[in-house]
């Protein structure tokens, strides 16, 4: 996704948004009920179905992007408008509401409105701020590729610590396999350098001069590519850390759509039957 879907169409579905909110603020104003506004006047019936017509059309597109008989620009067509609609739901289901909340299932989803709303915002802002990140972390290498380069200083820093002392060999084959990338959402959510290999690379720095000019070359060439290793695990790391916030908004935000939608379905039982 690209940030030109916020100014789509010359901001197009901004101006209706725009346009849904103002009208239905002017409708509130001017509306004069016999009793306080509610969901239960004209005027709370028919913002409520244009709340339930918005949310249902919302979540619709989380089915219809993934379609791959639509064009890219229709796609593009639908987030633009799928971004500033759900922005305008916001005013839309207050309106409608009445400003009357209380401990019920309407307020219930009122409340999952928002949260799914929210976390709708935090995904916009996550596919519109990491790609960038990501491309400037990876400086025109893969995340494969990087792991095929660790790989390969690991076999490399394993034969060099051979020939040195069995603490410099200890440490080096602690940092290796104490290095991970990825795993559990926490590690994904992770980001830095590996601990164990900054620790090695200053304790070998105090081991060193060692005493050969040979071993010292080894050493030398060791802390090389530690601290190389070092900045392919912070990258490594970041470039899993913003996959990770591009995906994991995903998990709260459809779990909480299905909540809305069965929330709302409550909502307009209890308006129609117990109400």
């Amino acid at each position: 996704m690209h940030e030109s879907v916020l100014v789509y169409r010359r901001f197009r579905y901004l101006k209706w948004a725009v346009t849904l909110t103002v009208v239905a603020l002017l409708a509130y104003i001017f509306h004069s009920p016999s009793e306080p506004a509610n969901g239960g006047t004209w005027l709370g019936y028919t913002l409520g179905t244009i709340g339930v017509g918005l949310i249902v059309w919302l979540a619709w597109f989380g089915i219809r992007k993934r379609s791959y008989a639509n064009p890219e620009s229709k796609l593009e067509d639908w987030l633009s408008a799928h971004i500033y609609l759900g922005l305008s739901l916001i005013f839309v289901a207050t309106l409608h509401s009445g400003f009357q909340f209380g401990w019920n299932v309407h307020t219930l989803a009122y409340v999952l409105m928002m949260l799914v709303i929210v976390s709708g915002a935090f995904g916009l802002y996550a596919y519109v701020r990491y790609p960038k990140l990501m491309t400037e972390n990876r400086r025109g290498v893969s995340l494969d590729a990087m792991i095929v380069e660790m790989a390969e200083i690991d076999r490399e820093t394993r034969e060099l610590a051979a020939k040195l002392t069995d603490e410099i060999r200890d440490l080096v084959f602690d940092a290796i396999e104490n290095t991970r990338i990825g795993g559990s959402v926490r590690r994904q959510l992770e980001s830095g350098r590996s601990g164990r290999t900054v620790a090695a690379i200053a304790r070998i720095r105090e081991i060193i001069p060692l005493p050969s000019r040979e071993q010292t070359e080894d050493g030398r060439r060791l802390i090389s590519l530690l601290t190389r290793k070092n900045e392919l695990v912070l990258r490594a790391r970041n470039d899993v850390m913003y996959k990770a916030m591009m995906d994991i908004w995903l998990y709260v935000h459809v779990p909480l759509t299905f909540a809305l939608l069965a929330s709302l379905i409550a909502h307009i039982i209890a308006v129609f039957f117990y109400w």
